[in-house]
């Protein structure tokens, strides 16, 4: 029964490893074992000899460490690969400066959401996309009057390709059905468009990199309303230092690139899944979205 504790408690320190990025075990400095006469690999880890047996009792076994292997024949220099293979993917770093202004030149030539989609995934400028495993641009209409926006793709949004299909996701799609809303008449999507390591919050540089792909996209898409998830995505968006608890169900202009609209910060489902008491005041928040796209002249 121990032996199978611990060996869960193994796996959960793996997986929390595996969480945030870690991928390869190496050491501090490399080691050429062909070079090392006396030492092999793992002599350190030996236990050491035994004291001398005391009154006549039995002497212990005594452990030594492996003799080391001859030394190999030298081996022949690696053949140099054809011009016809392709180098190994490098992303090297950019200036915040020129990496906006690139990002601003590049989403400007996007005449379409899959245009822009294209650019995306040929743009090296933001640093998330050395770590994850895919571009994660958006789920629902190409052109919608509501558009939800969030803080960045998580775990199950990198495997995927899709914004909010985790338990997240899950639970803003119960809201939206609750409220009579599908994913043909929503535009769902984050203020990044890869996933940080160990789902932290993105940075304002990152952010800052994604933006003039995320103002391309609004203009796009064309919302009546913008619906920013959480206090990251609304601060970005509404560029004000309040707490969601201050911003969520105010009411207020918002302008994202060259695209006029009205937003209304809630709550993001990823914190009313970790407070659930939280729920009644973004059903709150989405009801009154939803009188707001029905032409009620109060929100």
């Amino acid at each position: 029964m121990q032996d199978q504790t611990t060996a869960a408690a193994l796996v959960q320190v793996l997986e929390w490893y595996r969480a945030m990025g870690v991928t390869d075990l190496v050491d501090a400095e490399p080691t050429n074992w062909l070079e090392s006469a006396n030492r092999v690999p793992g002599q350190a880890f030996l236990p050491a000899a035994s004291p001398a047996p005391r009154n006549g009792a039995p002497a212990s076994r005594e452990v030594r460490p492996a003799q080391p292997a001859p030394p190999a024949a030298p081996r022949a220099a690696p053949a140099r690969p054809t011009p016809s293979a392709a180098p190994p993917r490098q992303f090297v770093g950019t200036a915040p400066d020129a990496a906006v202004a690139s990002a601003r030149s590049e989403a400007a030539r996007a005449k379409s959401l899959a245009e822009l989609q294209a650019i995306l995934a040929r743009f090296d400028g933001c640093s998330l996309k050395a770590t994850a495993k895919s571009l994660v641009f958006y789920r629902g209409a190409e052109r919608a009057r509501l558009m939800f926006i969030g803080e960045a793709p998580g775990r199950d949004e990198d495997q995927e390709g899709k914004p909010f299909v985790g338990r997240a996701g899950q639970l803003l799609d119960k809201m939206l059905a609750a409220a009579g809303l599908s994913d043909a008449e929503v535009h769902i999507t984050n203020i990044v468009y890869w996933r940080p390591p160990g789902n932290r919050t993105p940075t304002p540089q990152e952010a800052q990199v994604c933006r003039p792909f995320l103002e391309r996209q609004v203009e796009l898409v064309a919302p009546d309303v913008i619906v920013p998830l959480g206090g990251a995505a609304a601060k970005h968006l509404l560029d004000v230092a309040d707490g969601i608890m201050k911003l969520r169900g105010r009411l207020m202009p918002i302008a994202v690139g060259r695209h006029q609209a009205k937003a209304m910060a809630t709550l993001h489902p990823a914190y009313l899944l970790r407070t659930p008491a939280a729920k009644r005041q973004a059903w709150r928040d989405l009801l009154a979205i939803r009188a707001l796209l029905d032409g009620a002249s109060k929100p």
